[in-house]
Order: structure tokens, then C-alpha cells, then sequence
């Protein structure tokens, strides 16, 4: 994880332009390059590191002897580099996975390169040479990239939107900042000026496809057209560990976020099962967050006492949650209300992770939900079919939401994020399966995940059927549920008459609650005008829904409710 920034054909003075690259600092604690651009003088590369692979020669932009015209600024991790290299016989000059993209371009192109790549990643990769410009992120949009490109062809890259908003140009009071989408890659002609004009974007992998690169993974072919319930249950063990085994590619510490949900629990007790095979010698740190008592914590503490994990518990009270949230939508990015709620714990769980330990490189559940069919209103799906689309829906739409959630609050101090449940290999063989065979069964979500792993002896039984929580009450007091005191505060704070005027003041996605009000009054102090950063709020669906809280649902009842 690291925070890359990059500008192509800048009017203003470069120095003047690089602060805008210190605001995502956070995101490489560990050093930080600004680098100019050979024959360009006003192109540019920023790079701040968090050093997790090849820590002495792992500073960007990445240069290499063989292939002088070309460079590389990328955020990520390339899990399949050493079988790359194995099957194509590069010759690799440093211990950097992202190497491996250089050599990939050089080979076949930069369609070749995207579809190869077994990761996670976010890259602007320059080639002097043939004077091109690519940009490229991951199928689901685990890492983060926003662009700007102006009509006169100034081009602004960055991790975060906030490295971009405040950049100077001639030609625009305010450059339009947008998300690069997941999934795709950009060509770029560069012109002698150092200006850019776009040629094309091109979607290079659909999350239902099996990608290119498991040709060259370290799994076996599967039994492909057979559907007999033991072989899929096989199938999925057998590629959900491997998802994890692959992400174990670290020279810092592993922890594991545990909520004591089904989908942390399951990632905790598989990496600690590898870990143990690998020999690592050094403990999996796992990181419970809640309310004094809450349901998580309890939970958390099962699996933990159960896989033999050294457990941290960070217990927060209302005061300080209601303290992060103007911290944590200006880290977001966004005002989307589930999002925000969920990222309170969060945010402080990650702030507790970087300040008493030393556990970098953290692992969560994030994508099953959207994955196998998590969400509570998934039992209202009118069909199987319809459950799968919007599946497929929801997947398409993560980076917006909770891959957002889980990159920022973690980014913010400075940790890596891993999430094995979004493998590439893992989700395109759940998303081959049979639509009736991923809807909920017998009131239960996640039936055939849960189903699959029954005989594993990985968790205990009543952790491996638990029904999901919504995260506000996981995480929350039994006397009295985060929802509730979060509304209890933002009531005092949003007067009526605000809200009854608030589509004229915020006509795009206009709040219809206090508190989605109070959310968008800060995100606008922050980012004004970029309400179009978010489409549209993340709401249940097949259900007359006015929030966007599990608890609001007929089908729910939590474990803090009699």
C-alpha cells in the first residue's frame, strides 16, 4: 500500500503543484520521491511508500536498466510476479512485485499486462519511448485511483481525490475529478508539450470471467461442469485458502481484522491455519473493535480463544465515535450514510492498530457480503436469477462503497489492506455456480459458504452459523445500539427547517434524513461541489427502505434487541 500521484502537462510551477502530493502522506509513512520526468519539465511523479516488499529497492517511480524509457508508479501488490517470471523468463532487477509490469508491457502490450496480473493494483506506467501514457486499476478497485483531465490535455493522477482537488491550471477554475474505473485500463498519446490526449479506455476483465493468469496459478484445474454439491463445496475451500496463502507476500507484519462475523472469522482462522503451516514465526495480532459487552467483541473473543490468536480488543465510547466523524468523511471521500457509519470502528480500529503494535499488513473480510449474498435483504430477492444480478450489481459497485470504506480508514494509518474473498480466481468460480445454488436457504445467508467450511473444524458452530449483524450493532453497546446514539446526537445537530430546505441547497442526492444532512454538510466543507463523486446512496433493495441499516428490516433482529 502506498499513495502515487503523477501530472502531465502542468502550467504551473511544479513546486508549487507537489503540495498537493503531501496530502496523501498517510498512505507511505515510510519515505517519499517527487520525481521529474527526463525531457518533460512538466510531467511528474509522487510517490510516498509504505515499504512491504523489497524494502531497499522498492522506491517509485520504478526504473530499470533494460527498459530506460519506461516508468512505473503503481499501488499494490502483484501476487503471481515469481510465476510470471517463471513462465516467461524475465530476468528481474529488483525484489519489487510491481517489477513485473514493466517486463509484461515490454512482452505483449498493455492489454497482456492488465489481464496478467494476479492482484491488487492502481498504476500510471510511462513510456518515453513511444511516448504513451497508460492507466490502469484492479477488477474490483481494491486500490484506489482518481484522475483529472482537463480539454487542453493536463493530466492529474492521484490515490485519493484529495491529492487533486487543489491543483492549479491555466484553463480551469476547477478541474473535474473523477474515479478511474475498476477493471480498465486508459491509453494516452504524450505530446511534446507534456500534454496528454486520451485514445481509449478499455474494460479488460469481467469479474464472471475466469481472468488470463490462472493459466499460471499455483492451484491445480478444477473439476469445471460438475455442479454435485461436495465437488463445489471442495472447490470453493480449496481456492478461498489458496486466495489467502497468496496474499501472505509480506516482509511486515500480518494482523487480521475479527468482528466474530462469519466472513472475518473465516479469513482469521484460515491465515493463522497457513501461517502455522509456513512456519512464521510470530503470532497473528487479531483486532476486535466495539462497545463495552458488544455482540462483536464477544464473538471476536469465541473465534480468537478457538484459532489461538494474541487478541487486541479496542473498546471506543459514544464520545469518541462521534468525535471521528468529521475525520473519517474527510478520509472517505464520500457521504454515503452506511458508508460512514461503518467506517467509525473502523477508522479507530486501524488508529489502534498503527500506534500500539507493529501489525502492517492487515487482513479482512470485505466482499462476501456482496459476493455470497450476505446482505439481510437478500432474502426478499423474487428469484434466485434476480438475487444473482444483483450480486453481480453490488460487486461492480464496491469500490464506491466498502472496498472504499476498508482502503481509506486503514490508508489513513498508514496500514495494507488484504482482502481474499475479492481473489479474482475465488469470485469468478462462486459467480459460475448455479443461481439457486447461492441464495439464501433455510433463513440464512451465506448458506453455501457456510456449508462448505462445516467440516472443517475451523471455527466453532455456533460462529460459522451466525447470523450477519448490522455493523452499528455488532459493534455496539447491548444497553443501547451505535444507530441510536448516532441519531440521538445528529438530532441535536440538524435543525427541521435545514432538512426541509436541503434538496434546494444539495439538489444532487438531496439528504432525506438528519443525518445523511449532517454527513453532507461536512463532506461539502471538505469537498465542495463533488457531490457527484457518489452516484447514489447504497440502499436494500426489494424493500420500501428509507435507510440503509439491516436493523430497519422486518427479517432483522439483533443480538442487543430482547
Amino acid at each position: 500500500m502506498c499513495g502515487i500521484w503523477a501530472l502531465f502537462g502542468s502550467d504551473e510551477c511544479l513546486s508549487v503543484q507537489c503540495l498537493s502530493a503531501m496530502k496523501i502522506a498517510h498512505r507511505g509513512p515510510d519515505a517519499f520521491r517527487f520525481e521529474n520526468v527526463n525531457g518533460f519539465t512538466n510531467c511528474c511523479f509522487g510517490f510516498h511508500r509504505l515499504a512491504v516488499v523489497d524494502q531497499l529497492y522498492g522506491m517509485q517511480p520504478i526504473r530499470v536498466k533494460k527498459f530506460p524509457y519506461l516508468w512505473l508508479c503503481y499501488n499494490g501488490e502483484i501476487y503471481n510476479f515469481k510465476q510470471l517470471q517463471k513462465q516467461f523468463g524475465f530476468e528481474y532487477q529488483t525484489l519489487v512485485d510491481g517489477e513485473v509490469i514493466l517486463h509484461l508491457y515490454n512482452r505483449g502490450g498493455i492489454e497482456q499486462t492488465a489481464s496478467m496480473l494476479d492482484g491488487v493494483f492502481a498504476f500510471i506506467l510511462l513510456d518515453t519511448a513511444n511516448r504513451k501514457v497508460f492507466l490502469a486499476r484492479d477488477t474490483y478497485g481494491v486500490r484506489p485511483l482518481f484522475k483529472v483531465l482537463t480539454d487542453d490535455g493536463f493530466l492529474g493522477v492521484c490515490s485519493e481525490a484529495k491529492g487533486l482537488i487543489n491543483l492549479k491550471h491555466s484553463t480551469s477554475l476547477c478541474p473535474k475529478v473523477e474515479p478511474f474505473l475498476p477493471g480498465h485500463y486508459e491509453v494516452l498519446d504524450l505530446k511534446p508539450s507534456g500534454k496528454v490526449a486520451s485514445v481509449e479506455l478499455v474494460k479488460f476483465h469481467s469479474y464472471k470471467d475466469e481472468p488470463l493468469h490462472a493459466a499460471c496459478d499455483t492451484v491445480e484445474t478444477l473439476p469445471s461442469g460438475s455442479f454435485d454439491l461436495e465437488t463445489v463445496k471442495s472447490n470453493i475451500c480449496i481456492l478461498f485458502e489458496n486466495a489467502v496463502r497468496k496474499r501472505l507476500m509480506a516482509h511486515r507484519r500480518i494482523g487480521c481484522l475479527l468482528s466474530g462475523g462469519l466472513d472475518s472469522s473465516l479469513v482469521a482462522a484460515v491465515l493463522l491455519k497457513l501461517m502455522k503451516e509456513l512456519n512464521i514465526n510470530y503470532p497473528l495480532q487479531t483486532f476486535a473493535i466495539g462497545m463495552e459487552n458488544s455482540p462483536d467483541l464477544v464473538a471476536a473473543r469465541k473465534v480468537a480463544a478457538h484459532i489461538g490468536s494474541e487478541h487486541h480488543e479496542v473498546i471506543f465510547n459514544s464520545e469518541e465515535g462521534i468525535q471521528a466523524i468529521e475525520e473519517v468523511i474527510f478520509s472517505l471521500e464520500t457521504y454515503d450514510i452506511t458508508t460512514v457509519r461503518a467506517s467509525i470502528g473502523m477508522y479507530l480500529v486501524s488508529k489502534y492498530i498503527r500506534k500500539k503494535t507493529d501489525s502492517v499488513v492487515i487482513f479482512s473480510g470485505e466482499g462476501s457480503d456482496e459476493l455470497t449474498q450476505g446482505y439481510i435483504y437478500f432474502h426478499k430477492a423474487p428469484s434466485p436469477e434476480e438475487a444473482a444480478e444483483e450480486s453481480e450489481r453490488l460487486l461492480k459497485e464496491l469500490y464506491l462503497f466498502d472496498v472504499l470504506r476498508a482502503d481509506r480508514t486503514t490508508a489513513a494509518h498508514g496500514l495494507e489492506l488484504r482482502v481474499p474473498f475479492l481473489d479474482h480466481r475465488f469470485t469468478s468460480y462462486y459467480l459460475s455456480l448455479p443461481a439457486e445454488l447461492r441464495i439464501p436457504k433455510n433463513g440464512i445467508e451465506k448458506y453455501l459458504l457456510r456449508q462448505s467450511f462445516e467440516d472443517s473444524n475451523l471455527l466453532p458452530k455456533e460462529i460459522l452459523w451466525r447470523p450477519k449483524e448490522a455493523f452499528s450493532d455488532g459493534i455496539a453497546s447491548v444497553k443501547k445500539s451505535w444507530f441510536s446514539i448516532l441519531q440521538d446526537y445528529i438530532d441535536q445537530q440538524v435543525d427541521d427547517l435545514l432538512l426541509e430546505k436541503a434538496a434546494e441547497k444539495y439538489p444532487f442526492n438531496p439528504p432525506k434524513t438528519k443525518e445523511s444532512y449532517y454527513y453532507r454538510q461536512i463532506f461539502e466543507k471538505h469537498y465542495s461541489g463533488r457531490g457527484n463523486w457518489l452516484p447514489h446512496y447504497w440502499m436494500p433493495r426489494w424493500v420500501k427502505a428509507t435507510d440503509p441499516s439491516a436493523r430497519t428490516l422486518k427479517h432483522y433482529k439483533s443480538a442487543t434487541q430482547e
